[in-house]
This record gives structure tokens, sequence and C-alpha cells, in this order.
């Protein structure tokens, strides 16, 4: 069954469904046409000269390049492949100077934490802490869900919960929930939100459908399964992900940040752009609470780090392989598994496994694998952002070539 390329839904993600108008204003223009004339490769800090020679790679130059061409400001790209590793940026590490975005930098990754958290709970599926067919409200009961949904439900998205971010209907309705984009998010972007507060809220709605009737991405899902962790567990989830995945796999990029609200160490920075008494204004948004995406979207990490995961969850190192299997298996609306994409590159390129995410403005991530985890490819992209998303109307069909370069050869897929 032909289903909808989850490129297209992160990209539909980072787009916004506001308006399909894109503009960047003639101050942010300039710098980013700057940017485009300076962004070049750069191999990592220290390499010797054979990983050196191993950095000329010009078919994903060219690609990377092509997203600060497209208007993003900056992007820093790792490929895991049996050419060995290869690094490199582009664009600007911030507007206004001419220092590339770090090949390592931390940068905020927004969904790309969905897997991570879908990981931690089949762990503990795993061990019989958790049934993944059980009802969440027998883990729970003082939330007062619907016993008809399960923890494969959270997982799914097909639990039918209300997305405490706004649900947003094929015919241009929209159902808001707390601000998660725009000027609205922009004036509230420090503001320190609980799990449980996001939970209530969401609860408080009108389902979007029956549990397990269809499915629809939910933020609401993961923050549930967040809780559902601290539950069980008695640990917080910062602590449940240091113990079972960061400390294991040597993942010292990466963390929950809490109410933290700056990026550690060297890193690109995200903009926004909206207008004051009739004035365009350009806003660092580089510091951001993303409390407000708890177990959803909360995570700081590097393109090392994602690499390093996801290398490991799909070699089969981080869950029995029937576990692996369910978490999979796609349902055919959105091809979306148990905190999975599952794409389809055709005959000649197979299939990859893949979840891309953005905070709320500013920065995207990416991150997809090939079946046995050997090859890998973990992106993060900068640009100035607005109400319309500025130039993430492209974003599909950069992300496409990349893949293309990646794991097809430059085949062109779809």
């Amino acid at each position: 069954m032909k289903t909808q390329s989850p490129s297209a839904i992160t990209a539909t993600r980072l787009r916004g469904r506001v308006s399909r108008r894109v503009a960047v204003g003639a101050l942010a223009a300039a710098l980013l046409a700057g940017a485009a004339t300076t962004g070049t490769a750069a191999a990592d800090s220290g390499a010797d000269s054979k990983a050196a020679a191993e950095q000329d790679r010009p078919e994903l130059h060219k690609a990377m390049q092509a997203f600060v061409d497209a208007g993003f400001a900056g992007v820093q790209l790792r490929v895991n492949d049996q050419r060995g590793e290869w690094t490199g940026s582009a664009g600007v590490r911030k507007l206004g100077q001419s220092a590339k975005p770090p090949t390592n930098g931390s940068f905020w990754t927004g969904s790309v934490i969905k897997p991570i958290t879908a990981t931690l709970v089949l762990q503990l599926v795993a061990e019989g802490t958790i049934g993944l067919d059980a009802p969440v409200a027998g883990y729970m009961a003082e939330l007062g869900l619907d016993r008809r949904i399960t923890v494969r439900m959270l997982l799914q998205h097909t639990s039918g919960l209300f997305n405490y971010t706004g649900e947003y209907f094929e015919d241009g309705t929209v159902k808001p929930g707390i601000p998660a984009t725009g000027d609205a998010w922009l004036a509230n972007r420090f503001k320190t939100y609980r799990p449980q507060e996001l939970v209530r809220l969401a609860l408080s709605k009108q389902p979007r459908f029956e549990p397990g009737t269809d499915q629809n991405y939910s933020n609401t899902n993961y923050t549930l399964a967040l809780l559902l962790i601290e539950k069980v567990t008695g640990r917080s989830y910062a602590e449940e992900l240091q113990r079972r995945i960061l400390r294991p796999l040597g993942m010292r990029g990466t963390a929950v940040p809490g109410n933290r609200t700056r990026l550690p160490g060297p890193h690109a920075h995200g903009y926004y752009r909206y207008q004051d008494a009739g004035q365009w204004k350009t806003v660092d948004i580089s510091r951001q609470n993303l409390s407000l995406l708890a177990g959803a979207g909360d995570l700081i990490s590097t393109t090392k780090d994602l690499h390093t995961f996801f290398s490991a969850l799909n070699g089969g190192k981080l869950l029995p392989p029937e576990l692996l299997a369910e978490m999979r298996e796609p349902h055919p609306k959105m091809g979306y598994g148990l905190g999975l994409f599952v794409q389809d590159l055709g005959p000649d390129c197979g299939t990859v496994y893949q979840h891309n995410g953005s905070p709320p403005h500013g920065y995207g991530a990416l991150m997809y694998s090939s079946p046995d985890g050997k090859r890998t490819l973990t992106a993060s992209v900068t640009w100035v952002d607005e109400v319309t998303r500025g130039p993430a109307k492209d974003f599909q069909k950069l992300v496409d070539g990349l893949v293309q370069e990646v794991f097809c050869g430059g085949r062109r897929i779809g």
C-alpha cells in the first residue's frame, strides 16, 4: 500500500500549517547570501591525513551546500558507510559571521527523541515490567485514561489522544493547544511546563478518534510514555535514559535539558523573524525551553551521538530481535512503526528507518539508518524561521537529495 513519504510528513511539520508563503527579510537574505558563498565542508578537528583524504566526497558537499543555497543558515552532516565516516558543514554558525557550523556541535533535536523514548519503553517490555498491549490506565489510573488505549498505541500514534500542541485537520481547521509555533511561542519560549500539565490539557480535549481506529501524529503520546517510564521505574526519565542508553553507548553529548535553555559547547544558532510595529526583527533563538515537548521533543544531541544511537538500535544492540521487529512494523497510514518511520527507497536502494525532528523554530535534525545500522546519515540544519517557516518550503526536496546520495548513490528515489 502506498503511504505518504516520511520526509513529506516531516517537511509538513517544518513548514507549519498556517501559510505557504515563504519570505526572508532583506537583512536576513543578505546575511544568508553571504553564508552561501563562504560555506564549505570541514573535517572534524584533529583528523589525520588518511581521514582528511576520506573527506573528499564532492557529492556530499554538493547535497549539503544545497541547503545553504536554498536559504538555510547552516548545516552539519555526518555520514557513516562502507567508505568510513564523513563529516562536513556548510553555511555559517551565526548570522553576520563567516565561521562555519561546528561539525559535531550540539543542537536541539526536536522529535528525534521519539525513537529513544520508544526504545526505553520497549526495553521495559523486554524485561516484563510493561505489557506492550496492556492498557496504559493500568499503570497510571490517576490520569483517568480510556482503558482501550494500550502502550503500543502510544508508541504508534494510534491512541487518538488530542495533541497538546494543537490539532490540524485536512480541511484547514485548527483546534489550538499550547502555542508551539509563531509569535505566541516566541513570547513564551522560556516558559517551563510539567509533563503532567501537558497531558492533562490533552485529556481535557475531545479525542481525535476512537483508540486504535486511525493514526495521527501526537506529542501527547510520547509525553505519556515519559510518565509511564517514570511511574514503573520510580526514576526520572533523564536517569533512565542515562542508565540504559547514554552511559552504555558513551553518548556524552546528549542530554535531556529539563529547564536548561542554553546549548552546551560549540553550536550553530537558529533564528526567528517577526514583525513588530511594522518593522521586521530577527531574534536569535538558540536559547529556548523545550519542556514544552517532554519525552516528545526535548533533547540536546550531536550528529555523532545520533549516529551512535541509531547504529546501535538498528544493529540489534538495544532491543531483542522480536521487539526490534515490532518497532519496525509500519502502520499503513503514515508508514510509522513504534517510534520509527519506515521508508521504502525502491528496489535499488531498499528500506531505511528514520525519524527527523524540529523543535518549535530555527532548528531541524535528520537521523537515517540502513536496516543493519552500518550506514547512517545524521545532520542538523539551522535557518531564519518565521510564522510561515521561511526556507523550509524546500526541506523535503533537500532531504531527498541527501538520502539519494547516501543510500542510493545519487539515484532518484520515490
